[in-house]
């Protein structure tokens, strides 16, 4: 009678992935950055468990979106307290903090479970050409 491979922790190897934004669709960007975050580009792939790998995300300013999305799109976030809506456009996000529209869109792609807070921790975001990893992606 065959097995199921069932892969330990000790086992997992991370690599690093380089994601260049400048000119990518938002949604599909975030796409392959939450397929690579999960690991279910490996074959050893295992829902219960954190098998992803390390991305680095370069020109999160220059990243695109489709149709009236850069007129309309709106984020909202609530304090929990009564008044406590905040609302900002796409825009205004863009301008302050280019590297929020993909951490968001990517964290909407994970599954809401006690994996996402690690993985998403595996997520570099940077605004701009340079990249800080250097290091770790020649590995």
């Amino acid at each position: 009678m065959l097995k199921t491979y069932q892969p330990k922790a000790k086992e997992v190897e991370r690599k690093w992935h380089l994601l260049d934004a400048k000119g990518e669709v938002l949604g599909r960007l975030a796409t392959k950055i939450a397929i690579y975050l999960t690991g279910k580009d490996k074959t050893t792939y295992s829902t219960h468990m954190d098998m992803g790998d390390f991305v680095v995300v370069i020109n999160a300013e220059k990243v695109e979106v489709t149709g009236k999305k850069d007129q309309q799109k709106v984020y909202r976030t609530h304090s929990g307290y009564p008044g406590g809506l905040k609302e900002r456009s796409y825009r205004q996000v863009m301008e302050a903090h280019p590297e929020r529209i993909i951490e968001h869109a990517v964290l909407g792609m994970l599954p809401n479970n006690r994996l996402r807070d690690p993985r998403m921790l595996r997520l570099k975001v940077v605004v701009g050409d340079k990249n800080p990893y250097e290091k770790q992606l020649a590995n």
